[in-house]
């Protein structure tokens, strides 16, 4: 095969390939949620990945007769390539953990010109996030906007604060319990609501204090 179209070729593979691990990702997420640490996720996507990606090669290839060796031949080198491209897409997911006080001085939050009219002037208790929209928990009730967890923690960065879970950031002052039980931890805030830490984040909080 000529270079432009091999590379053509390879290209859409690859291109292909990364959209069939977001979405594995995304379904590995919402039907397994307790699955949140990236040495657990990993494999499980590589799992789910391969044989789908491997029947894509295959096809794309020419659909050569099936022995032994050619599909341990195709396993092998898409288990590479999606081991690969699966360790890459979380590393370059990986969500900032910490926001940290600013000092007197400092502007608010850029976060706090995102509150609903009802919210302005609440002390921010959480940050959930569902599905595209972010429920915010806060002293003067709970609201939804539109807005991914990773922007609202860059913008939060002036309050104290972290995330416990892939989908939660928590204000230090809110916490008011913290309980450890199975393996899990289980914060408690201010008005009663209670947040998962998962393990791929409790290290880390644990080492700050937290609990």
């Amino acid at each position: 095969m000529p270079i432009v179209p091999r590379l053509a070729y390879w290209i859409g593979l690859c291109v292909l390939g990364a959209v069939l691990g977001s979405l594995v990702a995304r379904l590995v997420t919402r039907l397994r949620p307790d699955i949140d640490a990236p040495w657990l996720r990993g494999p499980v996507i590589v799992a789910v990945l391969t044989p789908l990606f491997t029947l894509l090669v295959w096809v794309a290839g020419g659909r050569q007769a099936l022995t032994p060796r050619i599909v341990a031949t195709y396993l092998g080198a898409t288990l590479v390539v999606t081991s690969g491209m699966t360790t890459l897409m979380l590393l370059a997911t990986q969500r900032r953990v910490e926001t940290h006080a600013a000092p007197p001085e400092a502007a608010p939050p850029r976060f706090l010109e995102r509150l609903p009219p009802r919210l302005r002037g609440a002390e921010i208790h959480a940050v959930e996030a569902e599905d595209h929209y972010l429920r915010l928990h806060t002293s003067k009730g709970q609201d939804l906007i539109l807005l991914r967890l990773s922007d609202a923690v860059a913008e939060l960065e002036g309050i104290e604060g972290a995330q416990t879970h892939r989908s939660w950031w928590v204000a230090r002052d809110a916490v008011e319990t913290a309980k450890r039980g199975d393996g899990r931890a289980t914060l408690t805030l201010k008005g009663g609501v209670e947040v998962p830490v998962s393990r791929a984040y409790a290290r880390g909080l644990r080492e700050a204090g937290w609990f």
